[in-house]
């Protein structure tokens, strides 16, 4: 079991995908790292030494940001965007979607579940007509004398 900043890696992945799991580690960054320490990218976690795990946290820490300084990063980014009250920091604190995309018909992630509005059954209807003395509507004739 091998824990590397934090995060422990299972013993059955391959060290290329173990890798990903990390916060700021993608595919490329995977795959560069263990390019510069000489590990073959098909090893499991399991077989990986204690050596080759000090050489892949020392590469991490010198040439990558990553999990709680990374997303402490992001944060602050976010946070500046909405104090200057950017656009993109509107989106944020409005829980939009930033990036330009359309809010019509998609953005369900974001927005979250769909809430059915204006859309009332005959019954449902009819109740609330019930509830409600009726009111005079302009085309209503006065009553005559």
């Amino acid at each position: 079991m091998a824990r590397i900043l934090g995060v422990v890696l299972p013993d059955e992945k391959r060290i290329d995908f173990a890798l990903t799991l990390l916060y700021g580690i993608g595919w490329s960054a995977s795959k560069t790292i263990l390019k510069q320490t000489g590990i073959d990218t098909g090893k499991k976690v399991k077989a990986i030494s204690e050596d080759e795990i000090k050489k892949i946290i020392g590469i991490i820490e010198k040439s990558f940001k990553v999990e709680g300084d990374l997303r402490e990063e992001v944060n602050e980014n976010i946070k500046r965007l909405r104090e200057i009250a950017s656009y993109r920091g509107l989106r944020h604190s409005r829980g939009l979607p930033v990036r330009g995309q359309r809010t019509r018909s998609n953005a369900r992630t974001k927005r979250g579940k769909r809430k059915t509005v204006g859309a009332l059954k005959k019954e449902a209807w009819a109740k609330v007509e019930q509830g409600q003395p009726k009111a005079a509507t302009p085309t209503d004739k006065p009553a005559s004398k």
